[in-house]
């Protein structure tokens, strides 16, 4: 089985519905996805949060939180204000592990890549300790669709590759019903400069359609890695 690190070029990006249709796809081709947040921030116990709503969107899909935090901040940060421990490197790596015994894994991270997740680590980090143990580790980049979405792709692709990790394509998050010259020109712009693949776009506001709607919508808005 596969694990699919989902990271954003920044906040706010549309990850959590790209997990979702990520999420899709894979139940389209008679897959199991299971879905990681390794840290979700920004809700209180018994508020929803990111796996929920990618469980809105695509079905009640096997996933987990590895920890839980009230302040919307970045994880290492927000645990610092409650006072809280994070899991550990190696526990999450575990979990990942166990689970992609039998389920291709969607990680989504926080905010964009370099983000700490736990005390002292990120993303990156955690996909490293998941590769070396052997399991077949790559990245889907969420981008902007706009102004400015080339810069930011290409660190944040080449961040991914200074690790010798893969980054296995760009999907823009959200893409507007009438896109700009910008936006038009980032579809062959992006994968020009970043060097790798654009796996799609998904439509602007699709996280507020109901799940049935949504599941028979994302198929056709992005192509699954290799």
């Amino acid at each position: 089985m596969t694990v699919w690190f989902v990271t954003g070029t920044d906040t706010e990006v549309g990850k959590t519905v790209a997990t979702a249709a990520l999420a899709v796809a894979l139940l389209a081709e008679g897959r199991s996805p299971y879905v990681i947040k390794p840290a979700q921030t920004g809700v209180e116990s018994v508020d929803a949060g990111d796996l929920d709503e990618v469980r809105r969107l695509a079905g009640n899909v096997a996933g987990h939180e590895g920890v839980r935090l009230k302040a919307p901040l970045a994880p290492d940060t927000a645990a610092r204000l409650e006072g809280a421990t994070l899991p550990g490197l190696a526990d999450q790596r575990d979990a990942i592990l166990t689970a992609a015994e039998s389920h291709d894994v969607l990680v989504e991270g926080a905010g964009g890549v370099l983000v700490p997740v736990g005390e002292a680590w990120n993303l990156l980090d955690l996909a490293q300790t998941v590769a070396h143990a052997g399991t077949e580790v790559g990245f889907v980049v969420v981008a902007r669709a706009g102004l400015g979405t080339l810069n930011h792709s290409v660190l944040t692709v080449q961040a991914i590759q200074h690790r010798s990790l893969t980054v296995l394509g760009v999907l823009i998050g959200s893409w507007p019903e009438q896109p700009d010259l910008a936006a038009e020109q980032n579809l062959l712009d992006l994968p020009l400069i970043t060097g790798v693949p654009l796996l799609g776009r998904i439509p602007a506001g699709v996280g507020a359609l109901d799940g049935p709607t949504f599941a028979a919508a994302a198929p056709e808005w992005l192509t699954l890695p290799d």
